[in-house]
């Protein structure tokens, strides 16, 4: 397993179309994604619960991924995270 600590920068969140952006581009890798917001755990893989988890701008989150292409997983997901999920 590796992990990473982001901070979601994009001024609306994790709302609709980022969230479905980014489980979207997860979908694409074997390994699982765990996000950690809040002592509660995420299926990042799952539209349903990244969206029911209410991830706001300036929200830590904890990136943990495992599985055969864990190192990459989790340079996409960081890299989404921090670029504003393709938002301002």
């Amino acid at each position: 397993m590796v992990s990473k600590k982001v901070t979601v920068i994009n001024k609306m969140g994790f709302h609709m179309r980022p969230a479905s952006a980014f489980v979207q581009a997860m979908a694409q890798f074997k390994s699982d994604i765990n996000i950690v917001f809040n002592g509660k755990n995420i299926d990042g893989k799952s539209i349903m619960n990244v969206m029911a988890a209410c991830m706001k701008q300036g929200s830590e989150l904890e990136l943990q991924c495992s599985g055969p292409d864990e190192a990459e997983m989790l340079q996409a997901a960081a890299g989404l995270i921090n670029s504003g999920l393709g938002e301002e």
